[in-house]
């Protein structure tokens, strides 16, 4: 892996003088008391202003200020006029913008596409305070602000934007945010390295335009710079075209119809010119560059959209990623490989800046829900390499697990607990965007760099990832054991099939930290499904649970597993919710509530829900399809399966059951699915209107409320494990 420089070895800008700010301001009238004629760096964010290390704004606010910039805050403007993003006057480096702790889109919009009431990250959870596609607004609003400004996108809207990519509310292709928004630079992943030095370069004179070295970005630029070897993606893993009359092999001029090819050489310019080369020297590949379909060519060809999605998940590695670039009309969209990830020192000491660790005064009294549910929980790592298709962690946060060290946790704790209003001395969560990958890496740098697969889990735990949960173990011990900590709850979820490689950690886990439910997330059952998903079989789910059960009964506890599923996921056929529904009755479990696949900008499975192909294999025309449940009928019938027992379903169900010759399974019998006859009032309830009566696990009045919801699709998680 390749070494970066210190997140904290850069010489503090001048303004370090002014010192620490008790919160980052949000007005001119905050800017004067702390004496600052003007902000170099202004963060506008789609979320509520939570000076804490779970919001993204505060990070790079924080981190920013460390360097010595006076930071200000433009949270959830009004987008309809330019004078919002006057407020705080104009800043000396850039605007920094980004839609939030969760994607605009997702956080608005149903899987189904219904509108959302709520927002978790607003006060009073009030919905509609954040325009769609707000990365695009408000950079259009900063710039008609402050025209002469540098722009800089980030955050997860951006980075899962940052191709050609599917967009599943417009049901079509569209281009990279960065052209749409007309920024300067758009920064991907975890941005600290990036933002910092962005705002060095900037202070030192250099100009925004001329920022084209720098990991983790992305920017326009007309040409392949003098000294490159430009690589066919199509050389690498060779696409089969959808409609056979249309060669998509060809690098077409500027990403339109004609066969460059069939140009000839001297008539062409010299940025219609390309050499392609089919395989690279390892000296030369820091100046090497993938070239993907162009984004006319994958809007017209699904198959291709596919190729460049597996070109750009095969090209995700820190340690032997290239660059890639992508042709939009007369401009290339030019991805730099990723970030490199941080060091242990690194993360402790972004996560001990000096938050507040909560909102700002502004919002006087008003709850603001996302801040309530992490307020006394702890992020002990990042990224993950589990490589869930349906998931976009890995887009984002990378493979390579950043770890804090166990004494940098133990100081976050002993903080909530002597400063956090209302702390009754429960840790209500330790984890990332899972629980149990704290510490655990490849046992060797060299594979690990050199290593292009999707996940370290799939189809089995890979020889050479390092299972050892002892470090997890010791830090769980050592933080119950701190004085005024009642109970340290795990509320991330928790990667099952590597925890069976250690019991001890099941023990621990299920003996100290389990509050009566664990969630868990199989989310399918059936082998189609699950190897779209990337997911491990429900074997691995029965060893598991043995082992749970097992160390419950030995501390006296009773305590049941709370799966995760999802609905119409790619691969997912009538059959396989079939059989699931069976499972959970089998099983004795009544979902309370479920989730239809979403499909979220550039992850695996959006591809396969795009082009009706597998990319997880090379693709070609004639290569793996996968079965799509599309469309609100198809879905709504998945998600009654997984609601077999709500009677509102049982119409659909039966004429489905009839349908697919399962008509045994209608019946008044425990070996039955679903009964022959309708309560009255029930069966006319429109989609979103069902009942959410008391759910109960099987087995007599004794039995404890068994409540589950399926895992929230396409998003990555925060340190609780909760979308953002």
């Amino acid at each position: 892996m390749q070494t970066a420089r210190d997140l904290f070895g850069y010489r503090k800008h001048w303004a370090s003088r002014f010192g620490v700010a008790p919160f980052l301001p949000m007005s001119r009238a905050e800017m004067d008391a702390l004496g600052w004629d003007s902000c170099d760096v202004i963060v506008v964010t789609g979320d509520a202003y939570v000076d804490h290390p779970s919001f993204g704004m505060a990070i790079v606010g924080r981190l920013l200020e460390a360097h010595g910039f006076r930071v200000g805050i433009i949270a959830q403007p009004d987008w309809q006029s330019a004078d919002p993003f006057k407020a705080l006057g104009k800043p000396n480096l850039f605007f920094g913008i980004t839609a939030g702790n969760m994607d605009s889109m997702v956080n608005r919009y149903t899987s189904d596409r219904r509108m959302r009431s709520d927002d978790a990250y607003t006060p009073g959870g009030e919905g509609g305070r954040r325009p769609d596609r707000s990365v695009i607004v408000y950079s259009q609003r900063a710039r008609e602000a402050y025209a002469d400004v540098p722009i800089v996108i980030g955050g997860i809207e951006a980075s899962l934007r940052r191709i050609a990519h599917f967009d599943y509310w417009s049901e079509k292709v569209r281009r990279s945010v960065l052209l749409d928004a007309k920024a300067d630079l758009l920064v991907y992943g975890n941005g600290e390295r990036q933002i910092v030095d962005i705002a060095h370069r900037l202070a030192a004179g250099e100009r925004v335009g001329d920022i084209d070295d720098m990991r983790g970005t992305a920017f326009t630029r007309r040409a392949l710079p003098a000294g490159w070897i430009e690589i066919d993606s199509t050389h690498l893993d060779t696409p089969g075209p959808l409609n056979p009359p249309l060669d998509p092999y060809a690098m077409e001029d500027n990403g339109g119809t004609k066969n460059a090819a069939a140009e000839p050489a001297a008539e062409a310019s010299a940025e219609q010119v390309v050499k392609f080369v089919r395989r690279v020297k390892n000296v030369d590949r820091e100046r090497s560059v993938i070239r993907l379909p162009a984004f006319e060519q994958v809007v017209d060809d699904p198959v291709l959209y596919a190729h460049a999605s597996r070109i750009l998940h095969l090209e995700a590695n820190p340690g032997n990623a290239r660059a890639l670039v992508q042709r939009h009309g007369n401009q290339d969209i030019w991805l730099n490989p990723p970030p490199i990830p941080l060091t242990t020192k690194e993360m402790d000491q972004v996560y001990e800046l000096p938050y507040q660790r909560r909102p700002h005064p502004f919002y006087g009294t008003a709850e603001i829900p996302a801040y309530k549910m992490i307020r006394f929980s702890i992020s002990i790592q990042r990224g993950c390499f589990g490589g869930c298709t349906f998931c976009s962690i890995t887009e984002h946060e990378g493979r390579i697990i950043q770890s804090r060290s166990e004494t940098s946790v133990l100081r976050e704790i002993e903080t909530i607990r002597d400063t956090v209003p209302g702390f009754t001395g429960v840790i209500s969560d330790l984890g990332g965007p899972t629980a149990n990958m704290y510490r655990l890496a490849c046992k060797s740098r060299e594979i690990e760099s050199a290593c292009r697969r999707p996940s370290c889990v799939y189809p089995g735990v890979c020889p050479n990832l390092n299972t050892d949960h002892t470090p997890l173990i010791q830090l769980y011990r050592k933080a119950r054991a701190l004085p005024g900590i009642k109970k340290v709850l795990i509320a991330s979820g928790v990667r099952y099939d590597l925890a069976i490689e250690s019991p001890e950690y099941v023990k621990e886990l299920a003996q100290h930290h389990v509050g009566g439910y664990l969630k868990i997330a199989p989310e399918a059952i059936g082998e189609g499904p699950l190897s779209k998903m990337m997911k491990p079989g429900v074997g691995t789910y029965y060893r598991f649970k043995e082992l749970f059960d097992r160390y419950s009964k030995e501390a006296g506890k009773e305590q049941y597993l709370i799966p995760y599923f999802i609905a119409a996921h790619p691969g997912t056929t009538d059959e396989d919710m079939l059989e699931l529904a069976l499972w959970l009755k089998k099983n004795g479990f009544r979902a309370d509530q479920v989730q239809a696949f979403l499909p979220s900008p550039m992850a695996t499975a959006t591809a396969m829900y795009h082009s009706g192909k597998n990319p997880l294999r090379r693709v070609t025309r004639d290569s793996e399809s996968v079965a799509i449940p599309r469309g609100l009928k198809i879905r709504r019938l998945h998600k009654a399966f997984l609601r077999y027992h709500d009677a509102n379903n049982w119409p659909m169900l039966r004429e489905t059951l009839r349908r697919m010759g399962r008509a045994d399974l209608i019946g008044p019998g425990k070996q039955h699915l679903i009964p022959p006859w309708q309560p009255a009032g029930t069966g006319t309830l429109a989609e979103g209107e069902r009942a959410r009566g008391d759910v109960r696990k099987s087995g007599g009045a004794s039995a404890r409320p068994q409540k589950f919801r399926t895992q929230h699709t396409g998003l990555p998680v925060n340190g609780r494990g909760r979308p953002r």
